[in-house]
């Protein structure tokens, strides 16, 4: 089974669960020795269809960018991206930071969500 799968069985499980706004949450940048951290999260309603959506890791670049645009052009899609630069990393270590990412993207849906689906093992 796919990570999509996953995260759908894991959605399906919430929606059934009576959860009326399920989110998911992923961040990006914890690796890399210098720069930000960024969190995203996102709602896609389950009757949106976006084709294609899969790991972002195993798309060609040229494919995320169409899907990016695709999703944040779709007005039933609610998301935000929230950024913890270097210097903050620096004071408050890499794991709050992330943290920190993924709060602020919460908070900047429109919606509060019922249930957050976190992508990351050793979160």
């Amino acid at each position: 089974m796919g990570i999509v799968a996953d995260w759908r069985g894991h959605e399906r499980l919430a929606y059934g669960r009576g959860a009326h706004y399920v989110v998911g949450v992923d961040e990006a940048g914890r690796g890399p020795l210098a720069g930000p951290v960024v969190a995203a999260a996102c709602h896609i309603p389950l009757n949106v269809n976006i084709a294609g959506v899969n790991d972002s890791k195993k798309l060609t670049p040229l494919r995320r960018e169409r899907l990016f645009s695709e999703i944040t052009a779709c007005p039933e899609i609610d998301y935000c991206v929230a950024v913890v630069d270097a210097g903050v990393i620096d004071e408050i270590n890499i794991l709050q930071a992330t943290y920190r990412a993924m709060r602020e993207a919460l908070q900047g849906l429109k919606r509060k969500p019922d249930v957050a689906l976190i992508d990351g093992a050793d979160l």
